[in-house]
């Protein structure tokens, strides 16, 4: 045996009795830990800030649904052209993919959406909604002003980033799958992992929620139409009342939950939507009726909405009448259960740490909330976190989806910052892994 393949089997006997970590092995570096409390410096400095809180406030002024969002993604790309990123656009009609750093493996992405919701804002303040009916009341304009923060964080600092950061900026998470049309035009080639924020109104500034595993519940939609037959409301005995088949239906439904499913594992069916008549003396001949369910995984989803088809159809014909479900359509898709890797977990505990302290970095039970941040986490290992933007000037925080919602501008710096330390340190780390294999693989062991 020759001195060199020794010296190679005591390393290798010298690593067995110390028992390293796989952590161990990759926090190699003094200065990881350092990077997110200097990112989050820079964020901070005024110019940085005061830029990112006018991105946002122009994409608040100018909201725009899913699919729509041209002008977000032309001062998107006019934010990337300015710093000298590279991008592709367009990507699922208004998508921008922007790149940063070496161009080679390994890869890792970092996502926001763009779209707004149908609501009249009802917030006064100097940057108010200008497009009626249209309203950023869920934070995706944060999202987008955070993104293009630690873009201008990671360009500014190109010197630590190990591999390459791709820039997701998404359209079209309300409900048109976005991340879905994204994953299928090929927004994920080569990337690894892939980190999601969302702001949220119940933390304070300065702190994060998260967990490992089922964070959000997957969701689906239905919609039913009974039919039955019309006529006088004074003579029922000659009509066939979908008014009443329907109320039996959601009804029934209700019981799906309460009898069929597992009490352990959580599961939700609401019934939202009721239209039909418009007479107090006429019964109408056909009802509809909507609603949504959700679950943490996707057998359950799946079981869910065999047996709502079942209970609407079959119920149906009890009361006389025919009833069609649909589910699944072009706008409105399913989404999956937003399930985030326990590795990359253990990562954002560690980087969030280092950047807010323990106290500031919240574990917490998962929300019957869906995402469609799921689609990617079908794909390849993702994580998706909350943000805290709460406005202490209120009394109570504003729900999303709200037309009062209101943020603090505050935490921009905090998702700018934890966007681009998780993703340098993600690119380190993996590069850190590669090197450690490489140097402990040997062919003729």
């Amino acid at each position: 045996m020759s001195f060199s393949k020794v010296s190679f089997l005591i390393f290798i006997l010298f690593l067995l009795l110390c028992k390293p970590t796989f952590s161990d092995l990759l926090l190699t570096s003094k200065d990881l830990p350092e990077i997110p409390i200097n990112f989050l410096n820079f964020a901070k400095q005024t110019e940085v800030f005061d830029w990112m809180v006018g991105i946002r406030r122009q994409i608040h002024e100018n909201p725009e649904l899913g699919y729509e969002e041209f002008e977000t993604s032309k001062l998107i790309r006019e934010e990337l052209d300015k710093m000298g990123i590279p991008y592709r656009y367009p990507v699922a009609v208004t998508g921008v993919l922007g790149y940063i750093g070496s161009g080679k493996p390994p890869f890792v992405a970092i996502r926001a959406d763009m779209d707004a919701l149908s609501l009249q804002e009802m917030v006064e303040w100097d940057h108010k909604s200008k497009n009626p009916g249209k309203m950023h009341a869920c934070g995706h304009d944060t999202h987008t002003a955070m993104l293009l923060g630690a873009a201008r964080i990671l360009q500014e600092h190109r010197d630590l980033v190990k591999g390459t950061v791709v820039l997701v900026f998404q359209p079209a998470e309300e409900g048109g799958g976005g991340a879905k049309k994204m994953v299928e035009a090929g927004a994920l080639e080569n990337v690894e992992a892939i980190f999601g924020i969302h702001s949220t109104t119940f933390l304070p500034v300065g702190e994060v929620a998260s967990r490992s595993g089922p964070f959000l519940a997957g969701s689906g939609s239905f919609e039913a139409v009974i039919s039955g037959k019309g006529g006088h409301a004074a003579i029922p005995q000659h009509s066939v009342d979908p008014i009443l088949s329907a109320s039996n239906v959601i009804m029934s439904l209700q019981h799906l939950v309460s009898r069929e499913a597992d009490p352990l594992d959580s599961q939700v069916l609401t019934v939202a939507k009721f239209q039909g008549g418009g007479a107090f003396n006429v019964i109408p001949d056909s009802v509809t009726i909507g609603g949504t369910f959700r679950a943490f995984s996707k057998e359950s989803l799946m079981k869910l909405k065999q047996r709502i088809e079942e209970v609407i159809v079959g119920q149906a014909a009890v009361q006389r009448c025919n009833a069609t479900v649909t589910f699944e359509s072009k706008d409105r898709p399913f989404f999956p259960p937003t399930v985030n890797e326990g590795g990359l977990h253990k990562l954002f505990q560690r980087v969030a740490g280092d950047m807010l302290g323990t106290a500031g970095v919240n574990d917490m039970q998962p929300l019957m909330g869906s995402e469609d941040f799921s689609f990617y986490q079908e794909i390849i290992p993702g994580y998706f976190f909350f943000l805290g933007m709460k406005d202490e000037t209120l009394e109570q925080p504003v729900m999303p989806h709200s037309p009062y919602f209101r943020i603090d501008e505050g935490g921009l710096p905090y998702g700018a910052a934890l966007h681009a330390s998780l993703a340098v340190r993600y690119l380190s780390e993996s590069q850190t892994a590669a090197r450690t294999y490489n140097g402990y693989h040997h062919d003729e062991l």
